[in-house]
């Protein structure tokens, strides 16, 4: 029996609130966790950040290599790109070409027929010239589609062909598209024969000036035409300034002798085979089976006809002198320079035209 002044032995035991344990389990385990942190970072950092840091930068770097990879290789596709437009636009066109096959040589003269055109006696008589040096070329064909053009620009071709046939002792053939008018047939008067199709249009050998004259028109509406010269003839076929009697005579004698040289050159270089008609010369032209009826041209045929039958060498190999791209480009831009230029000197100083 205990004494009342001695405590029981459960007494000995601190006094505990129910729950009490489980809350002070609970308060403790964040403490816990925040100091879990602590020591990672003490001790380098846990395994998985350091994967996720590994995994950022090698992506990064990844990222890094595949951009200039990708710009290396634009790079290099932009050098391609550009070393193939300045190949085709300064030397494609300017190639020279030449064959010691048997082939068939061919010039185009295409369009009109004047300086600084296509169809110009620089480009024509420098392609003829390559033409008809080249040891493989069997026979020259002029190709031709144009309505005419200068008289001097065909004066200059056909004086070459002439000289050339002599030289070298080939034959040159004319071949008519769809027309061969005007200076063109200035031109194809000078080949050994003219071959044409059954519609094309052939002939036109005559000679023009043309223009406007708007003296009544300024007259009705008020306008004078202020123009001055020294010489009474300096004004002669100014648009704006009415045609004497003299002067239109002068212009006539001067068209018709020009008309007597091309008359010339067309008896000359077809002889025998015209069979002359009062309206031969008057300017007319004719369908290419006409002309051949008229002796203005040999026979029906097409380029590939000459080349095959004829020149007896099916290979055709072309020697137009074009001229590129980049020379088109110089010649705009030179031309838009001296244009403005003339504009702006106009204004200040006489003109000497």
């Amino acid at each position: 029996m205990s004494s009342p002044n001695t405590p029981d032995n459960n007494d000995s035991q601190p006094h505990v609130t129910p729950g009490a344990d489980l809350w002070s389990k609970a308060s403790a385990a964040p403490a816990a966790s925040a100091e879990a942190p602590s020591a990672a970072k003490a001790s380098g950092g846990t395994g998985w950040e350091r994967d996720v840091l590994e995994k950022l930068v090698f992506a990064s770097i990844k990222e890094q290599r595949a951009s200039r990879r990708w710009r290396f290789f634009s790079r290099l596709l932009w050098s391609v790109v550009v070393l193939l437009v300045l190949w085709v636009v300064f030397f494609k066109d300017t190639a020279t070409k030449t064959s010691t096959t048997p082939h068939t040589a061919v010039v185009e003269i295409k369009g009109e027929i004047a300086s600084g055109a296509d169809a110009s006696a620089e480009f024509v008589v420098a392609a003829m010239r390559s033409a008809f040096e080249d040891s493989g070329s069997r026979a020259v064909v002029l190709l031709i589609n144009s309505p005419g053009g200068s008289p001097v620009q065909a004066g200059i071709i056909n004086d070459e062909m002439v000289r050339l046939k002599a030289k070298y002792n080939k034959p040159l053939y004319a071949v008519v598209e769809e027309s061969c008018a005007s200076a063109a047939y200035y031109i194809a008067a000078g080949a050994d024969e003219i071959f044409v199709d059954k519609a094309s249009i052939v002939g036109s050998i005559g000679v023009l000036m043309d223009g406007f004259g708007f003296t009544g028109v300024m007259d009705k509406l008020g306008v004078e035409r202020r123009l001055l010269t020294a010489g009474e003839n300096k004004g002669f076929l100014d648009p704006f300034s009415p045609m004497s009697a003299q002067q239109k005579e002068f212009a006539k004698e001067m068209l018709e002798q020009i008309h007597l040289q091309f008359i010339g050159v067309v008896k000359a270089g077809r002889g025998d085979k015209l069979k002359e008609t009062p309206e031969m010369f008057s300017g007319l032209f004719w369908t290419g089976q006409q002309a051949v009826e008229l002796g203005l041209a040999d026979k029906l045929g097409s380029l590939d006809y000459v080349a095959r039958e004829v020149v007896k060498a099916e290979e055709v190999i072309d020697y137009t002198r074009r001229d590129n791209v980049a020379e088109r480009l110089v010649k705009k831009f030179g031309a838009s320079i001296g244009s403005g230029s003339v504009q702006a000197v106009r204004g200040l100083v006489p003109a000497i035209r």
